[in-house]
């Protein structure tokens, strides 16, 4: 039911007043954080570089769709390859190693990749890919409207996380979540896990490239902050203050630091950061699983309460 009544806010927002560019790009870092969430909260490994596959599925799709002029489908699928394949490169090397090792391998492979893209002509440097069009979904439905480019985003957002919550119910998905619980007993099993985790990563970075690629065809254009490894501690904040492990969480994240984001800028300047900061400990301390996270264990305590009454009835009669 839950699930219905996000879908038809989605569908209306547009008509009740909120800014469809607003929507997309919180869809788009939605799409991000649920990426991300596949890795840390379904699977246990903490990245601390992706932003580096989001920022490269930007460029590349950015790229070929002003300049090589493939249409948008194309151009994101390019994007999505781009990520995926960094993603295989990145993971057969750092997938071997756990905890902070893996992060830091992570972190230091996202920093060669904000180099290159520092460097290299096709970025634009510090300026930028700039002047990225929308242009026609299969070469037939221009993009250029605010109003059907969202439902395009919403729509591609909503197959994606249905995507996710298919994984992880699947017997590969609770593959992950062994890993996760008890990696050691995983091995004892007789499973692969560094097989099972390379596909995790894979399949977390294709999706991050595909938010990359969306997120470069709504604003039209690619920047350096794309595959700054601030915007990797970011999508970290996201996924924790909405819920790490849950399916709605990191959306709802994403929905809160993007909103912070846009109603302080213009009030606050630079101090937005220091604000968020500051509601991201205090939601730390009142909400240590997040937003979605606690909602759902608060829920679940009364349905655990139940079982402990039965007993004592029984112990009544006799």
């Amino acid at each position: 039911m839950a699930g219905w009544a996000a879908l038809a806010l989605f569908v209306a927002a547009p008509f009740i007043g909120i800014y469809p560019v607003f929507a997309m790009k919180a869809l788009c870092f939605a799409l991000f954080a649920c990426a991300f969430n596949l890795l840390l909260g379904f699977t246990g490994l903490l990245s601390f570089g992706h932003a580096a596959f989001m920022g490269a599925a930007a460029y590349g799709t950015g790229w070929l769709v002003r300049s090589a002029g493939f249409t948008p489908e194309l151009g994101l699928i390019a994007g999505v390859l781009v990520a995926a394949g960094l993603g295989l490169v990145v993971g057969l090397i750092a997938i071997r190693r756990q905890g902070i090792y893996f992060a830091m391998i992570t972190l230091a492979m996202a920093q060669m990749i904000f180099f290159i893209c520092l460097q290299a002509p096709f970025t634009g440097g510090e300026d930028g890919l700039q002047g990225v069009p929308r242009g026609k979904l299969f070469g037939l439905l221009p993009l250029d409207n605010d109003l059907a480019m969202y439902f395009f985003v919403l729509a591609i957002f909503v197959a994606v996380y249905l995507f996710i919550i298919r994984v992880v119910h699947s017997p590969y998905g609770q593959v992950l979540k062994a890993i996760r619980e008890n990696e050691p007993r995983a091995i004892s099993l007789g499973y692969n896990v560094n097989r099972y985790k390379l596909l995790a990563f894979v399949l977390s970075t294709a999706i991050a490239g595909l938010a990359g690629g969306l997120k470069t065809l709504v604003l039209g254009f690619a920047t350096l902050s794309d595959v700054h490894w601030s915007l990797s501690g970011e999508v970290i904040l996201m996924t924790l203050l909405g819920g790490l492990g849950t399916f709605a969480g990191p959306v709802v994240g994403a929905f809160t630091i993007i909103g912070l984001q846009n109603f302080l800028a213009d009030r606050v300047g630079s101090w937005v950061t220091v604000i968020i900061g500051a509601i991201f400990v205090v939601c730390v301390l009142a909400f240590r699983r997040g937003f979605v996270g606690e909602f759902i264990a608060r829920r679940k305590k009364p349905a655990a309460a139940e079982p402990a009454a039965a007993p004592a009835q029984v112990e009544v009669h006799a």
